[in-house]
């Protein structure tokens, strides 16, 4: 018994010193990262020479115009969460709480195809560049693709292919430039790019601190880049062939539920449950603008920019969307209609529209 104790008694001293030498390791890190961040947001702010409104005041405003509601696509049985635009400017596929997954003729109104997903929550959608496949998922973890065919009675349900498979709900997909690639955001706080045909994983990202709620991919011209954003109020672009972040913005007060690339990818918005939407350049490695009133108390669910960059929507939790001047940082108008939430919105890619989705189980063109 006493040999015993003489054995163990040595080793105490030693751990706890091993341990007050770890919290001071720990510690001095700790600062130095500290001073590090400081260090950098004083260059930062060196480079800050003049804000972006006032940059803007010579351009003339631009005054007051009118859009109305042109389509109105009905058919879901409960909230749609998700929408995208396919690229042939025309058809629009759609996702709801209900579980199902809708391929829209936007200019008849038709349902071209319907599936119905073995979770409820379908958070993601997408269309695949060719127009032939849609991506979605949500609850179920996973994004599953399914090949679109012209005929109307195919079972596409048979076809389907499970390509991602996350350890937490999957928030967001989009196809990268092929139908090959797709690119997938989750709850598990990272981001993953796919191979379609094998469902292997070739590249994962991480550096979220909590669930990853959107992404968006730089538009081609600008390369292999994309951004995303959380609840940990971070919104982080992440170089695709190396898997590293490589810029990082903190300057939202809550989630960030949505980002979009301004249409020369050298810049993106984002908006919060903060009731904000934001302006970052990426250049500049800073925020050039806020877009935000007294009035607006209620979160962004989403954002969108038109097609020459000079207006931002903002989808709102208060049923409506707000339309921003980027440059002059004003709001030019107002659009009711829904009556339940904005969930989702997006621009079509000729610019001429839009499509807003939201928990009233509609969608408005």
């Amino acid at each position: 018994f006493s040999l015993c104790l003489y054995l163990i008694s040595p080793l105490v001293p030693e751990m706890a010193t091993q341990e007050v030498q770890l919290n001071e390791t720990l510690s001095h890190l700790k600062t130095e990262s500290d001073t590090l961040k400081t260090k950098l947001e004083e260059e930062r702010a060196k480079l800050h020479d003049v804000e972006l409104h006032q940059v803007a005041e010579k351009v003339d405003g631009l005054g007051q115009f009118v859009m109305k509601t042109r389509r109105t696509l009905k058919g879901h049985g409960n909230k749609v969460l998700c929408m995208d635009w396919c690229k042939d400017k025309r058809r629009i596929v759609s996702s709801s709480q209900d579980g199902k997954v809708i391929v829209w003729d936007a200019f008849t109104t038709n349902k071209e195809h319907a599936v119905t997903m073995p979770c409820t929550w379908v958070m993601a959608c997408a269309y695949a560049p060719s127009g032939c496949a849609v991506a979605c998922g949500g609850l179920d973890n996973k994004c599953s693709v399914y090949p679109l065919s012209l005929d109307k009675n195919e079972n596409l349900a048979a076809k389907k292919k499970s390509v991602a498979m996350h350890t937490n709900y999957l928030s967001a997909c989009s196809f990268t430039n092929s139908d090959m690639q797709i690119l997938t955001s989750s709850g598990d706080g990272t981001c993953a790019l796919w191979d379609v045909e094998s469902g292997q994983l070739l590249q994962s990202f991480h550096g979220h601190a909590a669930d990853v709620l959107c992404l968006d991919l730089a538009p081609s011209e600008t390369g292999n880049t994309f951004v995303s954003g959380g609840c940990d109020k971070k919104a982080n672009v992440w170089d695709m062939r190396s898997g590293q972040c490589i810029q990082s913005f903190e300057t939202h007060e809550s989630d960030i539920n949505s980002v979009r690339y301004y249409p020369s990818g050298d810049a993106f918005a984002s908006g919060s449950d903060d009731a904000t939407c934001r302006l970052y350049d990426l250049r500049a490695d800073r925020e050039v603008a806020i877009y935000s009133k007294e009035s607006i108390i209620f979160g962004v669910s989403s954002v969108d920019f038109s097609l020459s960059g000079r207006l931002l929507f903002g989808g709102y939790n208060d049923y409506t969307i707000n339309v921003w001047d980027v440059l002059k940082g004003t709001r030019v108008s107002i659009l009711f209609g829904h009556e339940n939430r904005v969930s989702t919105l997006r621009v079509s890619p000729d610019g001429t529209a839009f499509c807003s989705g939201s928990w009233d189980h509609t969608l408005r063109v």
